[in-house]
């Protein structure tokens, strides 16, 4: 995603259902900047879930300033 690395995680709940999170890094400089972002939403599958974090981190990269959290 440019100038962006985006790190997508699954993992399944209790109760058989995937939760989704992913990490977005920026390089910035002589540094980088990370920041790990998490759903309270569960999804039926780990594709679903994966598919959740993709989109939600392509969300978070087109905004000019995101929110933090």
């Amino acid at each position: 995603m440019g100038k962006f690395v985006v790190s997508p995680t699954t993992y399944a709940t209790d109760c058989g259902r995937f939760r989704a999170s992913f990490a977005l890094k920026q390089a910035r400089g002589d540094g980088s900047h990370c920041q790990v972002f998490s759903s309270d939403k569960t999804f039926a599958s780990r594709n679903a879930a994966r598919l959740f974090a993709v989109t939600q981190a392509w969300l978070q990269t087109c905004m000019l300033k995101p929110p933090s959290c």
